[in-house]
């Protein structure tokens, strides 16, 4: 089955021109997926049966699988199990009528406007990797843009004057994004000395924002710069590169921003997505209200 993985990666790829980050979870599901099966005996994917994925998923729950990392497997295997039927393969898809299990739908993950602000604020302004954090968070806390958005930002992306950067959405569709004061001193700090530090002897790197070694910075190395910096701000909120961009969400609704506009410059294909943030509010009033109700 290994072989059929790797020319369905190749289709996902140049075909479908999925994200790499996206090549690479549907690489390791499947990887997964076909060393269980071959432990079980089977090597071909005409060998596969519905009962056989089915015991597959038992297997992942009681390693203690969360219901979201289960319904993702669901989807890698039922994908590669349609691919397989479609370039006449295997003539029957043992994936039909498989329901991926409900996942519990939880609020997303915000923080207050504090704590934000005492985030935004931890980042040391005398280094170069302290003045390239310090615009990071401010920029991506003043445009809400995805984390690989904002990775995959170049110098040229950025529009000082106007206010404003370009950046290419998980749908390939480019938009404009605002930025306010506070980001845009942060950014020509940053731009003026703390980049030229981090660039070293790589004069024709194009790349926003750099590592030490003068290359962009990857979404890991964000990763870690957020949790370094929740620590040391005292969050006990649990922080993921996603927390800043959900939090600009909210914090614009709260605020009375229209949500056609929040649609937008989030980049949500669907206005429903953006909807969600709209519940924030009403789960803190919640929150607050069995705390404080003495009958609660």
């Amino acid at each position: 089955m290994k072989d059929h993985l790797i020319r369905y990666i190749q289709y996902l790829s140049l075909e479908r021109a999925l994200s790499a980050n996206t090549l690479t979870s549907y690489e390791r599901d499947l990887n997964q997926f076909i060393i269980y099966m071959q432990d079980h005996g089977l090597s071909e994917p005409a060998d596969v049966q519905r009962h056989h994925i089915s015991r597959y998923m038992l297997h992942l729950k009681e390693q203690g699988r969360k219901a979201a990392t289960l319904s993702r497997h669901i989807v890698s295997v039922r994908a590669f199990f349609h691919y397989l039927l479609t370039e006449g393969i295997i003539a029957n898809n043992p994936t039909i009528y498989m329901e991926a299990p409900k996942q519990e739908k939880k609020p997303p993950s915000i923080l207050s406007v504090d704590a934000t602000s005492t985030l935004l604020e931890t980042p040391n302004r005398e280094s170069a990797a302290g003045k390239r954090d310090r615009a990071m968070l401010e920029l991506i806390y003043a445009t809400g843009i995805r984390v690989t958005e904002l990775v995959s930002l170049n110098v040229e992306h950025v529009n000082m004057q106007l206010g404003f950067v370009q950046c290419i959405g998980s749908n390939q569709k480019e938009r404009l994004v605002p930025f306010g004061r506070l980001a845009a001193e942060a950014l020509t700090d940053y731009m003026h000395t703390g980049r030229d530090e981090l660039l070293t002897q790589r004069e024709s790197q194009s790349a926003l924002f750099l590592n030490h070694l003068g290359t962009r910075l990857t979404r890991q190395g964000f990763w870690k710069t957020i949790k370094k910096y929740a620590k040391e701000a005292g969050i006990a909120e649990e922080i993921t590169p996603h927390t800043l961009r959900h939090s600009v969400a909210a914090h614009l609704l709260d605020n009375g921003a229209d949500i056609r506009a929040v649609q937008e410059l989030l980049g949500h294909a669907d206005i429903s997505t953006t909807l969600k943030y709209t519940q924030v509010p009403k789960t803190r009033m919640k929150e607050a209200y069995n705390r404080a109700h003495p009958r609660a």
